[in-house]
């Protein structure tokens, strides 16, 4: 069988990071045939430790959340594995709350806990023909002319 290489980005906060890392220890081999980004310290654990090939973003709270959240809206990235912390209060906390928004809106899959993780990297549509429906904005695309002017580039309908 051909396996799809999918994007799959893995985030957790700082009480989840162990979690996370357990299981991506588990599920390695079937990581390493994808192409994988990580926020910050997430990502370097899972380079360093595990040692998957990982595009290491930045922290998410100084930006790396919106750079998993661009990359969604590219139709670069095609699970989101996202271990947060509903115990704990984050202190970007409207940052996470984006990046699961532009998750929904673009219709890709999430998964929030080890549970959801299993039963999603486990699944026969991670690596074979399933191509998710995403949304249709219409034709617009960022100008060429990025010097538009003080509300930034216009976009063309």
């Amino acid at each position: 069988m051909t396996t799809t290489e999918r994007g799959i980005a893995l985030v957790a906060h700082d009480n989840k990071k162990p979690d996370l890392l357990r299981w991506a220890a588990f599920n390695s081999e079937t990581l390493a045939e994808h192409r994988l980004f990580a926020t910050g310290t997430t990502g370097t654990l899972l380079q360093y430790e595990l040692g998957l090939p990982v595009t290491r973003l930045l922290s998410g709270p100084v930006g790396g959340d919106q750079q998993i959240g661009a990359r969604i809206a590219e139709g670069l990235i095609d699970l989101l594995v996202f271990f947060w912390d509903p115990l704990e209060p984050q202190p970007h906390d409207p940052d996470v709350k984006a990046l699961l928004r532009v998750a929904a809106v673009w219709n890709t899959a999430v998964a929030c806990n080890v549970a959801s993780a299993d039963l999603m990297i486990s699944s026969p549509l991670l690596s074979g023909d399933y191509t998710p429906a995403r949304p249709d904005f219409g034709d617009r695309t960022l100008t060429s002319d990025m010097s538009a002017g003080p509300e930034g580039p216009s976009l063309v309908a």
